[in-house]
């Protein structure tokens, strides 16, 4: 069965944002434990970038993952292309990362947290 080109590009698209957000996932992870090093970190997201440059490049609508894939970006040449990145630039930068990936957090899950403390009330107006 041939694929059309709608459908490739939609697995295309699909497993570049399914990339971004397992790099951004290890990010986390890396950042969160103590035990890694700076090496280890440089290492393994070089590996990261190495796969998500691999990947076809779609459009970004959303602007969760735009800021994402900067954001991905920006750390890797921070950390990886920059020759004098040691272990004291590591734990240097390790919260203000975590809180960058909060932020981005937040700005994937704005529209799930709008309150709806009332909900129930709004739905029942007109019942008299």
């Amino acid at each position: 069965m041939a694929y059309t080109q709608k459908q490739i590009d939609k697995f295309n698209r699909q497993k570049y944002i399914t990339e971004l957000e397992k790099i951004s996932k290890n990010i986390f992870r890396m950042l969160r434990d103590d035990n890694v090093n700076s090496k280890d970190f440089v290492l393994k997201l070089a590996q990261l970038k190495k796969r998500f440059d691999a990947r076809v490049e779609v459009q970004l609508d959303s602007e969760y993952h735009q800021q994402l894939k900067e954001y991905i970006i920006r750390l890797h040449r921070v950390t990886c292309l920059n020759e004098m990145f040691s272990d004291k630039n590591f734990d240097d930068i390790r919260d203000a990362e975590m809180s960058n990936l909060n932020r981005l957090q937040k700005l994937k899950n704005g529209a799930s947290y709008k309150k709806d403390k009332h909900k129930s009330k709004r739905q029942n107006e007109d019942w008299g």
